[in-house]
């Protein structure tokens, strides 16, 4: 399977268990597990998991992941994100618009994108406003209490 949450996982276990220090080896290291995936992608997963470089005197440098303190403060702004330009959502099967304030859509979808334990495939954002994907068997009651435990202020009604 190559969905992007499995290759995220993967992405992560690789690093916690290895020395990782390039994007090259990265890539050998996925694809050696099954996990096909282009460069331009590999450096956005990257960016999406946090992912520095830090020096290590004996081995150089190599790749480093937050700590689950570092990734809570993380998700606290994905929260502050989203409800600072949720306005409104509907559904249509397994797709959904979420209304956002102008110029606020590309970074609700990218913190929508991000945050862990949403039922969301992917999404596409315009100005104002977002196509999410939800996930097979995900409905517009699973999005919406999902969204409520993310983000239980949200100003505006669900």
């Amino acid at each position: 399977m190559n969905d992007r949450r499995t290759r995220l996982i993967q992405i992560k276990k690789i690093i916690r268990e290895n020395l990782v220090s390039s994007q090259e080896q990265l890539l050998k290291m996925l694809l050696e597990n099954e996990i096909s995936v282009t460069q331009a992608t590999l450096s956005r997963d990257l960016k999406m998991l946090n992912v520095s470089k830090i020096s290590n005197e004996k081995e150089g440098y190599h790749y480093h992941l937050p700590s689950e303190k570092e990734e809570k403060e993380a998700e606290k702004y994905l929260v502050e994100d989203i409800a600072r330009g949720f306005l409104s959502i509907d559904f249509s099967g397994n797709l959904a618009i979420m209304k956002t304030l102008p110029g606020h859509a590309n970074t609700v979808a990218i913190a929508l994108d991000m945050l862990e334990g949403l039922p969301v495939i992917g999404t596409i954002a315009g100005d104002d406003a977002i196509l999410i994907v939800l996930k097979e068997g995900a409905d517009k009651d699973i999005v919406k209490d999902a969204l409520k435990n993310k983000i239980p202020d949200l100003e505006y009604e669900l």
